[in-house]
């Protein structure tokens, strides 16, 4: 199981493509989404080797245009539920014996396969029906993904790797095995490689999966079950469902083979699934892992020596890139009041230069939020900003459901550090601003670190290093990737692995070896080539 015994290929980061005017690649994502956009695919549920059609369906639509049509899917009931868990229970020996360079293969295949002749349609499909404008579809769909699956393959061999101390008479091993059962991955709609690599790491590291994607996702997620077959993935292996959350959840983890599962979502849902987990816990033949990377309410911290052009521009990119839909996406803004009438001033110059649409016109920057729910969730809290005598809308707070689910990037302007938007999640196009007294620094830094439940992403801007030091010290636990002089989005696979703790998840670290540690049980070998024939030691004298 060692690295050294095959040549495997060094990981490295995927170069992301330009799509420049009259550039190549441009061209052809743009004739994938035409060609996409005028079809109409039926994703079936793919059980073992069967493809399931219920003739229970729903659409899918895209955000920025609600009323077209791009296919259906089919639901699943509890029977299709149980077959998926005996389809991997019943693939799992094959798959566990298999040996790893020869799991490894098949994902390095699927990343070359992404990375070459499915690029365009992949990000073509997150385009469609995730409203991603073509850069934010590639960095995810395309570049982030081949990096999951080329250095999830690095990060394996590091692990088998890692052997215990042996002596001349004594050899000791360590065998990383997979979990003893089946793993449930649950992937949401936002990111096209997190819905593929929550599957797929899990099943390198030889476990077989049962897989859930958001019902907001399956256009895409049909794009990642092509390229997984193609790449070799058995039969049996990942099992992909779609139907009711609830009832999906529940089959799985009343199952005594359940072994873990594998979540990116809102958190009051990862907090059930682990009560639930915890209620059915004598049901187990053995303890779940549970991995999570829930909700996030992420800040940008400015000091007084910062530059305003890079908090304005940054904060920009880290608010409304994807409609503030990134679990990421910086949410509240702490700004000092000494700068706060530049910062604002250039803001809104800036704001006002951002153009809104289809993401098939590249001169978009913003598109739709995913659909009505979460529209009409972000416009009640825009309108109560309206309303509220400690809070009023800066820029944008403009909306439209007419074609598609539009909001304007807005800014809220609040007098109350503890008001309801610098707290709750919202998950759109939403940022709401605290400017601070300048001499207040140092409270400000406690005040961010005790406002809100989560501790996934956060930013500071600052040219003075004793500040910097400062506030990395006193928001130490404040975020799980903490940026310095950066948007607090964009986390790059084998560079920043991305997680967080308190609300927003169990910290594991997607994009990093600690991930794929959770999907293995490791056994140690001891194995003595001359053994003792006498129990009696020395100390016993004659």
């Amino acid at each position: 199981m060692l690295k050294g015994f095959f040549n495997v290929p060094k990981a490295v980061n995927e170069p992301v493509k330009s799509y420049a005017p009259n550039s190549p690649e441009k061209a052809a994502v743009l004739a994938a989404y035409k060609k996409m956009w005028n079809e109409t695919i039926d994703v079936p549920m793919y059980i073992g080797k069967e493809e399931i059609r219920t003739g229970n369906t729903k659409t899918m639509s895209a955000p920025h245009d609600h009323q077209h049509i791009v296919g259906t899917y089919h639901l699943a009931e509890k029977t299709h539920v149980e077959k998926a868990i005996s389809s991997a229970l019943e693939a799992r020996t094959a798959w566990a014996n298999l040996a790893w360079e020869q799991r490894a293969a098949i994902f390095l295949k699927a990343a070359e396969l992404i990375a070459g002749p499915y690029r365009a349609r992949i990000n073509a499909a997150t385009m469609i029906a995730q409203s991603k404008t073509i850069f934010q579809a590639e960095i995810d769909a395309a570049c982030e993904l081949i990096d999951f699956l080329r250095f999830n393959v690095e990060f394996m061999t590091q692990i088998y790797q890692d052997q215990p101390k042996s002596v001349s008479d004594v050899w000791n091993r360590v065998e990383y095995r997979p979990l003893e059962g089946f793993i449930y991955a649950i992937t949401p709609f936002n990111f096209t490689a997190i819905a593929a690599n929550l599957p797929a790491s899990a099943a390198l590291m030889g476990n077989t999966v049962v897989w859930k994607p958001s019902d907001s996702q399956v256009f895409s997620a049909k794009v990642i079950i092509d390229v997984f077959k193609e790449a070799g993935v058995p039969d049996g292996v990942i099992n992909v469902v779609f139907g009711d959350p609830v009832m999906i959840t529940d089959t799985v983890l009343a199952h005594p083979d359940f072994a873990g599962v594998h979540y990116t979502g809102s958190t009051f849902v990862f907090k059930e699934i682990w009560k639930k987990i915890g209620n059915n816990i004598h049901t187990y033949k053995t303890y779940p892992r549970i991995v999570g990377e829930t909700g996030g309410k992420d800040f940008v911290m400015v000091h007084p020596s910062a530059n305003v052009k890079q908090v304005v521009a940054n904060t920009i990119r880290g608010a409304f890139e994807f409609q503030g839909q990134k679990c990421s996406a910086a949410s509240r803004a702490y700004f000092p009041k000494s700068l706060w009438n530049d910062i604002k001033e250039e803001m809104g110059k800036e704001l006002a230069s951002i153009k809104m649409g289809s993401p098939e016109d590249f001169s978009n920057f913003v598109t739709a939020v995913i659909h009505e729910g979460s529209f009409n969730k972000l416009t009640s809290y825009i309108d109560q900003a309206k309303k509220d005598a400690d809070a009023e809308v800066i820029f944008g707070g403009n909306y439209d459901k007419s074609k598609g689910y539009f909001i304007e990037p807005t800014v809220i302007l609040t007098t109350n550090p503890k008001y309801t938007t610098m707290e709750t999640e919202l998950f759109g196009p939403v940022l709401t601003v605290y400017v601070y007294e300048d001499a207040k620094w140092s409270e400000t830094l406690k005040l961010v670190d005790q406002t809100s439940e989560y501790a996934l992403t956060g930013a500071i801007f600052s040219q003075d290093r004793y500040a910097i030091e400062e506030a990395t010290i006193a928001l130490q636990n404040s975020a799980g990737n903490f940026y310095i002089n950066d948007k607090p989005t964009g986390a790059v696979v084998g560079m920043q692995p991305f997680g967080g703790a308190r609300a927003s998840g169990t910290n594991d670290k997607a994009g990093s070896m600690q991930n794929l540690l959770r999907w293995v049980s490791p056994r140690t070998i001891k194995e003595t080539f001359v053994t003792p024939v006498d129990y009696r030691y020395p100390f016993l004298g004659e």
